[in-house]
């Protein structure tokens, strides 16, 4: 499958060196659509790239689907106009709290036949969450996320400190680098309106922590996920550069598990 990359960044080096350095047999990096090609002119050589700076001509190349690995603002400028050509897979689902973005993308996709793949990112459980959801049997989703505190604010604290507690359309916000994690929680299960969410700096950990608890008609559910840094950047969680090559990996593949 040939992939167009939207950013270059932490994770889209880091898709660079997994499929295109170390010779993936399934996937090929071929295009990346970005802002200035002096800057990052390197990548044509390193991983035998072409860059674009015009999205019509990246969209024209010969590429299955597009990877966002940008940011909420290239989501909201880009988002319509590539879903009408190319099946999308996006990072930054934080841009999806905005519901006419959403409801515009999803009559895009079924007009154009093409389709948005959401990857889990830096938490897990999205399929135990929808079957849970299946007949209205989801009644309570709460995410409840410990960051370093250093990462959330500029106090020197000893002791623990909730910064927001509320739902996920508001946690996506007043945090949007920090609570993409909540938006894809609130896609697959009640929507943002109704999602739970707790942002707890916490001075003792290292690591960013998400419990998700959810129960329903089901039962009852709790998900604990420890994220170390990816290397490339501190601030991104290896799960979540993880998540994108795995569902990239699945696409193509005729067994499917969990879906």
């Amino acid at each position: 499958m040939d992939i167009g990359l939207i950013g270059s960044g932490a994770i889209g080096q880091y898709l660079l060196k997994k499929i295109n350095e170390d010779s993936h047999p399934e996937l090929h990096i071929g295009h990346i659509l970005v802002r200035n090609t002096a800057k990052y002119r390197h990548l044509e050589g390193d991983y035998g790239v072409v860059l674009h700076t015009d999205v019509e001509a990246f969209l024209a190349s010969d590429i299955d689907m597009v990877v966002e690995a940008a940011n909420v603002a290239t989501v909201q400028a880009l988002l319509p106009h590539v879903i009408r050509k190319k099946d999308t897979m996006l990072i930054s689902v934080g841009a999806l709290a905005d519901e006419q973005l959403l409801v515009e993308t999803a009559r895009l996709a079924e007009a154009h036949a093409t389709r948005l793949h959401l990857p889990s990112g830096a938490v897990g459980g999205l399929d135990l969450i929808q079957n849970a959801k299946t007949f209205g049997n989801l009644e309570r989703v709460e995410l409840t996320t410990r960051k370093p505190a250093s990462s959330l604010t500029g106090e020197s604290i000893t002791e623990e400190k909730t910064v927001f507690h509320g739902k996920a359309f508001e946690a996506i916000e007043k945090f949007p680098k920090n609570m993409n994690v909540s938006i894809i929680l609130s896609l697959a299960g009640l929507g943002i309106n109704e999602t739970d969410v707790r942002l707890i700096a916490d001075p003792a950990i290292e690591k960013n922590i998400h419990e998700i608890r959810l129960a329903g008609d089901f039962g009852e559910a709790v998900l604990t996920i420890k994220n170390n840094p990816l290397p490339e950047n501190p601030k991104t969680s290896a799960l979540a550069a993880l998540s994108i090559l795995g569902t990239l990996e699945r696409v193509p593949g005729n067994i499917r598990y969990g879906n």
